[in-house]
C-alpha cells in the first residue's frame, strides 16, 4: 500500500462514528449513515494537501453479532464511492471487530487493535510510508486520544461543528512544519 510518489506523507487518522458520520450506535447500513457537517469537504481538503486519510474505527458490533465484517467493508466501500463523487477518497480503513465480552467466540478477546490500544494506528504506520511526526488523529472520545498518544502521534478531540475547519487548521500547522530529517514509515512489499 505504498504511495505512488514514494515519499513519506503526513496522515490524518480519523475515527469514523462521531467524526465522519453521525454516531447513531452501531452504524453498518447505508440507510443509517449520515455525514458529519464538513466531513466530505475535510477529506477532500486533506487529499488535495497530499495528506493521507486513514480511518481507524472500533467495530464491536461485529463481536456483538449485530453485523458482519463484510457489512463493515461494504459500508466503507460505499463511503469511498460517495467521496469519489467530489474527487475525494479515504486511503485506508482499519477496523477492530474484537471485544472482550463478545457473544461471538472468535471475536472475544482483548486486542491492542481496539482503541484505546494503538494497534490500528501502528499497523497503518507499518503499512504506509507516513511522516509520523507530521501526522495527527481526530477523534470524538478519550479512547481515540489515548490511542494516538500511545502510537506517538498528536491528536485533537472533535466535539462537533464543521470538520473541514478543524482539518484545515491542523493540516496548515503540519504542512508549515519542516520535513523530518529522516522520513518515517516504510514501503509495503
Amino acid at each position: 500500500m505504498a504511495q505512488k510518489d514514494g515519499h513519506a506523507h503526513p496522515a490524518v487518522f480519523l475515527d469514523r462514528d462521531g467524526v465522519i458520520n453521525v454516531d447513531k450506535g452501531y452504524v453498518h447500513k447505508v440507510s443509517d449513515f449520515e455525514w458529519i457537517e464538513g466531513a466530505r469537504e475535510a477529506i477532500k481538503y486533506a487529499n488535495d494537501a497530499r495528506v493521507l486519510v486513514i480511518v481507524v474505527t472500533n467495530q464491536s458490533g461485529v463481536a456483538r453479532g449485530y453485523y458482519s465484517e463484510e457489512d463493515v467493508r461494504k459500508l466503507h466501500r460505499w463511503i469511498n464511492r460517495q467521496l469519489a463523487d467530489i474527487g475525494a477518497r479515504i486511503d485506508a480503513f482499519y477496523y477492530c471487530p474484537y471485544h472482550p465480552e463478545a457473544i461471538i467466540p472468535q471475536y472475544r478477546r482483548i486486542s491492542d487493535m481496539r482503541k484505546p490500544g494503538p494497534g490500528m494506528i501502528l499497523k497503518a504506520l507499518a503499512e504506509w510510508k507516513i511522516d509520523k511526526e507530521r501526522s495527527f488523529l481526530i477523534g470524538d472520545s478519550d479512547r481515540d486520544i489515548v490511542a494516538a498518544e500511545r502510537a506517538g502521534i498528536r491528536s485533537q478531540l472533535f466535539g462537533g461543528g464543521d470538520l473541514r475547519a478543524l482539518m484545515a487548521k491542523h493540516i496548515g500547522t503540519v504542512l508549515a512544519e519542516p520535513l523530518a530529517a529522516t522520513p518515517q514509515g516504510r514501503e509495503s512489499p
